[in-house]
């Protein structure tokens, strides 16, 4: 797509300010892999002793960088590390070119900035099925190299997007010990979105000192509640991967004890998750589903989850439809248990359905009003136990097809 696409109405009024993140530094370029006029390539290095944790797209058809970093991924070393990340190709489904380009790549980085390759992380995003012109990306590394800086990394923001229509950032600190710890990280994400694991493309960066296990067993852990919670269209990609860096930059050691740290860095993710879920192709509402009182927590999650990628609860919602018999239909479908007679369900705080049966105070006209709001809650209570669960999605409108149908043109 050439045209730059028109900013989401639910995006945020700017880019958050974020802190400097001792122990990385970042760069940018343009190297024409499919955008021109626009950088499209980010690189970031990391100091020695860096740990680094992530999680992948569990997709059959994951793309070669996916397979390289989880490959690479796992341990502590005293070397440094670095992540370069293209827009434009997802050098997926590219055969052994895939994994050569990658390779080239990853190699390119390791010897200008004398790493091991093993230390050096790739990613890539845009169209599926077209070789990764790597040569391109190459050429420009050298270039990066001296341009790094630290304070680079809202570039890096703008530099990974594609069909986005604004960048992602999100930040915070935490005290401990009397000493502060910042966290800082980026996203970039606006469709084929349906997480199996993380999402998109996501790296974040601290500059506490963290043994990687630990960070491994915090990022996956708190994945499950934030990435894994969101989609914009059921659709899990091939490229998926959020990269979490701690590069012990401020001398705080972390343990998995800390509840602060462990806080903080969830906000961070959740923050970022939910701007994907904003930018979403097409979108107009910002929609929560909450589920309680399903038999577990697990088939809570499948019923939100239901709710959330049903085509018919989407479009409703997009047309300010207050249907609840397509929640009624996506509750039924989604293989969980659920028990028609037992069954509520609230729009916001309207009680819409109560026991199996529209409830007697039910209100079209005020529930209508409700669904114009920018940002919409849908709640169901299954009546069957104690699972809990809240996903988070956008309504579909036909903004999602005109951006999907001309992907590639």
């Amino acid at each position: 797509m050439s045209a730059p696409l028109p900013r989401s109405p639910l995006a945020p009024d700017a880019f958050p300010d974020l802190p400097v993140i001792g122990g990385v530094s970042f760069a940018t370029a343009e190297a024409g892999v499919r955008y021109s006029g626009r950088d499209d390539v980010m690189l970031a290095k990391l100091a020695p002793g860096t740990a680094i944790a992530g999680v992948f797209t569990r997709s059959a058809t994951r793309s070669a960088p996916v397979l390289d970093c989880q490959a690479k991924l796992g341990g502590n070393s005293d070397d440094g590390a670095a992540i370069i990340v293209n827009s434009g190709n997802a050098n997926a489904f590219t055969g052994r070119n895939g994994a050569n380009a990658t390779a080239a790549v990853t190699k390119a980085v390791a010897d200008t900035l004398n790493l091991p390759e093993g230390r050096v992380f790739s990613s890539s995003t845009g169209v599926i099925g077209e070789p990764l012109p790597h040569d391109r990306i190459c050429a420009v590394v050298g270039g990066m190299a001296t341009r790094l800086d630290p304070a680079g990394l809202e570039a890096a923001a703008h530099a990974i997007k594609t069909t986005d229509t604004f960048a992602k950032g999100a930040a915070g600190t935490v005290d401990v010990d009397g000493q502060t710890v910042r966290i800082a990280g980026i996203a970039k994400g606006s469709g084929m979105i349906a997480p199996n694991m993380a999402t998109m493309l996501v790296y974040i960066f601290t500059d506490a000192a963290i043994e990687q296990p630990v960070l491994q067993t915090m990022v996956s852990a708190l994945n499950r509640t934030t990435f894994n919670c969101i989609t914009v269209d059921s659709d899990t990609s091939t490229s998926d991967t959020l990269l979490v860096a701690a590069t012990g930059a401020s001398g705080i050691r972390i343990t998995d004890a800390n509840i602060g740290f462990m806080s903080m860095l969830r906000q961070v993710m959740m923050d970022l998750a939910h701007q994907v879920v904003r930018d979403g192709e097409g979108a107009t509402k910002f929609v929560e589903v909450s589920v309680t009182g399903a038999a577990s927590d697990a088939d809570a999650h499948v019923h939100a989850k239901a709710i959330a990628n049903s085509p018919l609860v989407k479009t409703a919602i997009a047309g300010e439809d207050p249907n609840w018999g397509r929640v009624v239909m996506a509750v039924g479908k989604s293989g969980a248990r659920a028990d028609r007679d037992t069954l509520s369900i609230w729009f916001g705080d309207i009680l819409v359905a109560r026991e199996g049966w529209v409830s007697p105070d039910y209100d079209e006209t005020r529930a209508a009003a409700y669904m114009k709001n920018p940002e919409v809650t849908l709640h169901v209570d299954l009546g069957l136990g104690g699972g809990t669960a809240r996903v988070w999605t956008c309504d579909l409108t036909h903004g999602y097809i005109d951006i999907n149908a001309d992907y590639r043109s």
